[in-house]
């Protein structure tokens, strides 16, 4: 893997998987630059303090981005405990309108990584919403198709997680073509995170102890971040377009 002197921006780099994914750039030789609401407690080559439920405060943010970057890994996100709104805006609109944005300052070769979760893995059932949702073309644009389309409460973690899934996938090959940019997913189960409470009160104690025998154990943040850092390396500059379960095959136990 060579990630050497590559700029890469991560969001959500504070705590959790955001950091392990930061710390493990680092170790390969990556300039980090964090992005999150909250002080990273891991030095970085830069960072920057923003919220990503506006398109305002999104683009505050990128002003204060280089010009050129290698790769962006899309991390933060707000468990599905929050107002459903604020996960639609964090989670899928704000997440999309920083990739829009950065996209000409990748360099060629480089890479996206969107963090999205085995509870997307059901998007096929509602492919079509998705697809539309995804034609909006801005932040405000799929901000009004929602105001249209709400999504309910209990739902709406596991929709916005399917969403992001269809649209990275519309988006991958085009974005290859345009600009040699690969876009991928990956989706892990439960992980060690400070949201893992969050995680389980949102699946609900009853679903959370009908599925602990498919289950090993929730995932370390690094097994995940080792998948997002290889996705950034030119070792997969041939992968584009996917959704990555990282999971330890808790996915297929349901088949």
């Amino acid at each position: 893997m060579n990630l050497q002197d590559k700029t890469v921006v991560v969001t959500g780099v504070s705590s959790g998987i955001g950091a392990e994914t930061a710390r493990q750039l680092r170790a390969q030789g990556a300039r980090v630059i964090g992005v999150d609401r909250n002080e990273p407690a891991i030095s970085v080559e830069a960072f920057v303090q923003a919220d990503l439920s506006s398109a305002e405060a999104i683009d505050a943010m990128v002003a204060q981005l280089p010009e050129r970057i290698d790769a962006l890994c899309n991390i933060a996100g707000v468990p599905g405990t929050a107002e459903a709104q604020l996960v639609a805006r964090v989670n899928y609109l704000g997440l999309r309108h920083l990739v829009q944005r950065l996209t000409a300052r990748l360099s060629p070769g480089g890479a996206i990584v969107n963090v999205a979760s085995i509870l997307g893995a059901e998007w096929p059932q509602r492919l079509e919403q998705h697809k539309a949702l995804s034609q909006a073309a801005s932040f405000a644009e799929g901000a009004a198709w929602l105001a249209q389309h709400p999504v309910a409460q209990e739902h709406c973690y596991q929709y916005f997680k399917e969403a992001l899934i269809v649209w990275s996938m519309t988006q991958a090959q085009p974005m290859f073509l345009q600009h040699s940019v690969r876009m991928n997913c990956v989706a892990p189960g439960p992980v060690f995170t400070p949201i893992l409470g969050d995680f389980v009160t949102m699946l609900g104690q009853e679903r959370v102890q009908k599925d602990a025998h498919r289950m090993k154990r929730p995932a370390y943040a690094d097994e995940i971040a080792a998948a997002i850092v290889w996705l950034c390396g030119d070792d997969s500059r041939w992968i584009n377009g996917v959704n990555l379960p990282v999971d330890g095959g808790l996915a297929s136990t349901y088949l």
